[in-house]
């Protein structure tokens, strides 16, 4: 089934919660999400490719190859979120997006629009929170 939605839209707590407009509001933030995130990253590619570094001085040298680190290490972190995007793509798939994989209640508009990856309510993210402090604290 084919959804349009209005350039304007924007889920509310008035509607039926994942209704078919709501979830295609989701798909399409996350594919948008996604194609940045692969944007930056092919940038990254190529800004790497272009060499070694030519940097005469060696605290020049020490700051490239900081800044090329940090960028590595932004990257990866980009690479997990794809993954994430690709589980939550998934999910929409499946009809389980916005429910809590630990009790299967909604996890809420707002926590989906600040983090459309969630998998867990609020309430079940507190609770795993404090499971892992107190596992931490041993």
């Amino acid at each position: 089934m084919l959804i349009t939605l209005a350039p304007d839209y924007v889920p509310s707590d008035d509607e039926e919660f994942m209704n078919p407009m709501q979830v295609e509001y989701f798909r399409q933030r996350l594919l948008r999400w996604r194609h940045d995130l692969l944007m930056e990253a092919n940038g990254t590619l190529a800004s790497l490719s272009e060499g070694g570094i030519l940097e005469p001085d060696i605290t020049d040298r020490a700051s490239v190859e900081t800044d090329r680190a940090l960028e590595l290490r932004t990257r990866d972190r980009a690479r997990k979120l794809i993954g994430k995007i690709d589980q939550a793509m998934a999910r929409i798939e499946g009809g389980t997006y916005g429910y809590c994989e630990e009790t299967g209640e909604p996890i809420g508009l707002k926590r989906l629009m600040a983090r459309p990856i969630a998998t867990l309510s609020i309430e079940a993210q507190e609770r795993h929170e404090r499971q892992e402090r107190i596992q931490r604290d041993d």
